[in-house]
């Protein structure tokens, strides 16, 4: 525990960023409908979010390398401080729209310098214990930071200075670490080779990217629009998170002993099952939405982290970093296009369009899987790679999340 310890600073302060940055995502969707913003003017905003997300991805780097961590680091976090205030301020949908693209950027940015940190400083030995404390504060924080819109409420002031504050009390949180680590390299980026490697991978990447995106963005809405009250629509939004990470390593655990493929077969088809559960059967009763999310979030969201393990078991040595790398950039691509699809579904055929446009893009991924599985042999038991739980939060996690004996050849011990 001693060798972790220095590293607590940086821990508190990923769980107030992305709790911060998680409460946005809710609270933009829940003000821009009582703004009377609509479905797809909301789905836009999330497209423009993680544009400026994948941007940031590509361009940190050199930030870094021109400023160092902690210049980096307080800028991006004052950057995203007055953006975030600047919502309250302009009640605009185009003024949205460019003030979460800026907060994307900042945001890709923020944990990239973050996850570079903690990288230089978590030795082979502690990078599983680390990893898994970092999860437990992604989830911690994510879920529990939803609760202060019930609690401020989500028409006035508040709610944004609160967001804000969080976003600006990291800055000195995280100079609790006083090292001034090199930065990271370029992330060496060949998406032809990787999805020459693993094709299923990259389809699955894109695909979950176009689901959870859709997800994250418009969840709130598909919920005040068949009328839940503000405290419901958190409740729903956090379920819908948490099934996710609870059933997440035991799907894992199955898929390192099966076919990794099967398992990824059968947890698309729940996944679509309990999406046309929500589009036909949930209705308007909110336990029985409650009940079908999380049934939900058990299976669409370790879909990714399911692509992603598929693709490493046909990496060869030292490719670890560089396919993750790269399914995190297919996951933004699809990222891109989710919020903006789904919310045109929505504006035409009603809230529950937002489950049937998932299900059909599950579906697609089931033929492609199926097609895959004749197209070519399975990985034997013994070759396989060990499953490990992805974050989406920025390309420098996959050096932090790499294997013990898989160095990527760049920074870090």
């Amino acid at each position: 525990m001693s060798s972790i310890r220095p590293l607590i600073p940086l821990l508190i302060a990923a769980g107030i960023l992305l709790g911060g940055n998680g409460l946005q995502s809710t609270l933009i969707a829940l003000r821009g409908a009582q703004e009377g913003f609509s479905a797809s003017d909301i789905g836009l905003m999330g497209t423009f979010y993680f544009a400026g997300f994948l941007l940031g991805c590509l361009a940190v780097t050199r930030i870094l390398k021109a400023v160092g961590h902690v210049r980096t680091f307080s800028a991006l976090a004052a950057a995203a401080s007055a953006g975030t205030l600047l919502l309250v301020l302009v009640i605009d949908p185009v003024m949205w729209c460019a003030v979460r693209f800026a907060g994307g950027f900042c945001f890709a940015g923020l944990f990239t310098v973050m996850e570079a940190w903690l990288n230089s400083g978590v030795s082979n030995k502690d990078r599983a214990r680390v990893l898994a404390i970092y999860r437990m504060v992604d989830i911690g924080s994510v879920t529990g930071a939803q609760f202060l819109i019930p609690i401020f409420g989500a028409g006035g002031f508040a709610i944004f200075a609160i967001m804000s504050m969080m976003i600006t009390l990291s800055v000195p949180v995280s100079l609790g670490d006083r090292s001034n680590p090199t930065p990271p390299e370029d992330v060496k980026l060949d998406l032809a080779r990787v999805w020459r490697i693993s094709p299923l991978g990259c389809f699955g990447c894109i695909a979950v990217g176009v689901t959870n995106s859709a997800f994250r963005t418009l969840s709130p809405v598909y919920a005040e629009q068949i009328g839940m009250s503000v405290a419901d629509v958190v409740t729903f939004v956090s379920v819908g998170i948490f099934g996710g990470a609870l059933i997440q390593y035991p799907l894992g655990y199955l898929s390192d002993r099966w076919d990794r493929r099967s398992v990824l077969l059968a947890t698309t088809c729940c996944a679509m099952l309990a999406a046309l559960a929500l589009a036909f059967v949930a209705g308007a009763d909110p336990f029985l939405n409650f009940i079908i999310i999380f049934i939900f979030g058990c299976f669409a969201m370790p879909l990714y982290s399911l692509s992603a393990a598929h693709s490493n078991d046909r990496a060869g040595a030292g490719e670890f970093v560089l396919i993750n790398a790269a399914l995190m950039l297919f996951y933004s691509f699809g990222a891109i296009g989710g919020p903006f699809a789904a919310s045109t579904a929505m504006q035409y055929f009603g809230p529950s369009a937002l489950f049937v446009f998932s299900a059909l893009l599950y579906a697609i991924f089931i033929a492609v899987i199926l097609y895959r599985m004749r197209a070519r042999s399975g990985v034997p038991a013994g070759k396989r790679s060990r499953f490990t739980a992805l974050l989406r939060t920025s390309t420098v996690f996959a050096r932090l999340a790499r294997r013990n004996g898989d160095p990527d050849g760049t920074d870090g011990p």
